[in-house]
């Protein structure tokens, strides 16, 4: 379905509360404007439905945008794309916009993290009101975002500190290696990024379980239950009180079944209040455990596999360092 309107009707006819679009084709550098009767549509809706724009939205940024670019004609295309996205929000009423910090692409992390923050500022000077939120990342190759250190010196290098926030997906926090699977590593998690990077920045929520064990650094999004965060992980996060009025947006696959996202709203409202030794929690938990297990047996097998490679390629590297400086002696 095309048009920014049918993400309300889309996210109504699931139960959602809060939702998540793309407000331009997100593959695509350029797209037509938006048209006038589609924005006053979209206002319609909103109040129709009792969603508020500035509190429980959050558009995603296209794919394509990286504002630590290096190269200055790409640097310009990509700031050009999110700045059209960043006017579209505000034509729509929306207060806040997601994206992905973007890749290094060979630059030192700070020269890029000053790139991004550079493009940040200028876009927050050429918009009015919606708030710039930095998704944090699962940490694969060059990629900015995968630490608190790298949000928190992105967030340093900004101005105006009201239009800058953080996202928090829980797959990419728990690929990056920060465990979130008991109430005692979560606190932990949290305490950390407070110190390094401060609970006021926490602006939303991506949803997601995750196909990867611990620290793979591997984007790989799995349905509530069935990877290996598990759902005690998402039973603590619904009842944690800093996160309460933050817009949540599930990411997790449907596989062409939009009822999946619908099924799991309920699940995720249904924790709620839930103790850990609750029975109907702790029957949902293993029979949810139970369902992915094959899944996570088999990525658990083919990780391991990947791992071996990489220790082997290392011992042969080794071997012949050793041979060599033999040979040079």
């Amino acid at each position: 379905m095309i048009g920014v309107h049918n993400s309300i009707t889309n996210s109504n006819r699931i139960g959602g509360n809060a939702f998540g679009l793309f407000v331009k084709q997100q593959r695509r550098w350029t797209s037509p404007p938006i048209k006038p009767e589609e924005i006053d549509h979209f206002g319609e809706l909103l109040k129709e439905h009792k969603y508020n724009a500035k509190k429980h939205v959050l558009p995603h940024g296209s794919y394509l945008i990286n504002l630590a670019n290096l190269d200055n004609a790409k640097n310009e295309q990509a700031y050009s794309a999110f700045l059209d996205e960043l006017q579209r929000c505000e034509q729509l009423g929306i207060g806040h916009y997601n994206f992905h910090p973007g890749s290094t692409l060979g630059l030192s992390k700070p020269d890029a993290i000053k790139r991004l923050a550079a493009n940040i500022n200028a876009a927050i000077k050429a918009t009015k009101f919606v708030k710039i939120v930095l998704e944090n990342m699962a940490g694969h190759g060059n990629l900015i975002g995968s630490t608190w250190e790298d949000l928190a010196d992105v967030i340093a290098l900004v101005e105006n500190k009201s239009r800058v926030g953080v996202c928090i997906d829980t797959c990419h926090t728990f690929a990056a290696g920060y465990d979130i699977r008991t109430q005692e590593l979560y606190d932990k998690m949290w305490s950390e990024f407070d110190k390094i990077i401060g609970l006021k920045y926490l602006s939303a929520i991506h949803l997601n379980d995750s196909k990867a064990p611990l620290g793979s650094n591997r984007d790989l999004h799995q349905n509530i239950g069935l990877g290996f965060l598990g759902l005690e992980s998402f039973r603590i996060l619904m009842n944690t009180h800093h996160v309460e009025g933050l817009p949540m947006v599930l990411e997790t696959p449907n596989n062409n079944d939009e009822a999946v996202w619908g099924r799991e709203i309920k699940l995720l409202e249904s924790l709620i209040g839930k103790s850990a030794d609750d029975p109907d929690f702790i029957a949902q938990r293993e029979a949810l455990w139970k369902k992915g297990a094959q899944e996570r047996k088999d990525m658990e097998q083919k990780t391991k596999k990947k791992d071996d490679k990489k220790q082997s390629k290392l011992k042969v590297g080794k071997k012949r360092k050793v041979e060599t400086d033999d040979e040079e002696e």
